[in-house]
């Protein structure tokens, strides 16, 4: 059953969160959130992975149903449905990429016209003239965000096909086809270089130029503060601070939750300074002991050049290759000597003889 919507008096806001809890048995994941977002307002939800922003996100956009507390657009109370979510008014995108990857770009980008279009089964069947000016339609809305998002030249590839930083691109583009008035993103420069990360924040700002409200999750804090007009922090499920960037950058409380606090016996600054000492000395005692082995060798090798000088030619140092020279002219003048002191044979061999034996 389809849970009735609720029209209140909205301010002037596009969202509305108030007191948002969620809890998944004995653990609470998100606890009495508030957050507004006005017309034309870029709004940052940072905090620690484990914080809560996503399953706060799902929350707002009906992925859950929150245990305690309401989420308003424009003053309606959202059901907990997410195709009526964002027939209302409220797209998004998720921190995994989730296209349909053997579709063509320009389809999926179809894909987000569906609340858009009031054509029913009979008349995709039929395919009657309501239809086709239907789907004409779409299909020049869905070529308009391509060209918005610089997928233009490549709206017949097939998703899985495209770099990561154009599929990210192209999720946004299907959710912009639901022509939302607030886009919630969750980590869009997740794993995208520098340059894709600026083509990113120009794209979100020219989002929020025509219109737009844009709630953002992100790690990237540069990203964020340069983007943003106010920044929220979830702690643990807790909203610790909401502000502008100046503001959320020097609170303490927020430097603690992502860097941690101080404990008990931690080393200060006198111990920090002993720790620092002792590695320069360390580093002094390899740096004495490197240069000694390098006067030592140096020592080494000129002795033995100056020894090797002093020898005869043709000589090592200990004086084996002289030595064995002279053994061997020994050894030649032997032989000579033994030849010339032999007897000649009695008679000369036969000629006719077999093998030259003497008869």
């Amino acid at each position: 059953m389809t849970t009735p919507t609720t029209v209140t008096k909205s301010n002037g806001a596009v969202l509305e969160a108030a007191g948002v809890t969620m809890r998944f048995g004995g653990l609470t994941a998100v606890r009495a959130v508030d957050l507004t977002v006005s017309p034309g307002e870029i709004v940052g939800l940072i905090g620690p992975n484990g914080a809560g922003k996503t399953t706060f996100f799902n929350c707002l956009t009906g992925l859950y149903t929150p245990t305690e507390g309401t989420v308003r657009y424009k003053g309606t109370r959202l059901s907990p449905k997410p195709h009526l979510v964002t027939q209302a008014g409220v797209a998004r995108t998720f921190q995994n990429i989730r296209l349909f990857a053997n579709m063509t770009v320009l389809e999926n980008v179809l894909v987000g016209r569906h609340t858009r279009t009031k054509e029913g089964l009979w008349s995709a069947l039929l395919r009657g003239p309501g239809f086709k000016k239907a789907e004409r339609g779409s299909e020049a809305r869905a070529t308009e965000l391509l060209e918005f998002t610089g997928l233009a030249a490549k709206r017949d590839h097939l998703a899985r096909n495209l770099p990561y930083g154009e599929q990210r691109k192209l999720e946004i583009a299907r959710a912009l086809a639901s022509e939302p008035g607030l886009l919630l993103l969750d980590e869009p420069t997740a794993g995208m270089n520098p340059q894709e990360t600026r083509a990113t924040q120009d794209l979100v700002l020219a989002i929020r130029d025509q219109g737009t409200a844009v709630l953002v999750i992100e790690h990237d804090m540069r990203f964020i503060f340069n983007l943003c007009d106010r920044v929220a922090v979830l702690v643990q499920g807790e909203k610790l601070i909401e502000g502008t960037a100046d503001v959320v950058q020097a609170d303490e409380r927020v430097v603690a939750a992502y860097l941690g606090t101080p404990f008990e016996g931690a080393p200060g600054a006198e111990e920090a300074a002993e720790v620092d000492a002792a590695e320069a000395q360390a580093v002094g005692t390899r740096t004495t002991g490197t240069q000694a082995v390098d006067t030592q060798a140096a020592g080494t090798g000129a002795v033995g050049t100056q020894a090797a000088e002093t020898q005869p030619p043709g000589t090592h140092a200990d004086g084996t290759q002289a030595a064995g020279t002279q053994a061997a002219e020994t050894r030649a003048a032997g032989t000579r000597a033994a030849d010339e002191t032999r007897p000649a044979p009695d008679h000369a061999p036969d000629e006719d003889a077999p093998n030259g034996d003497a008869r």
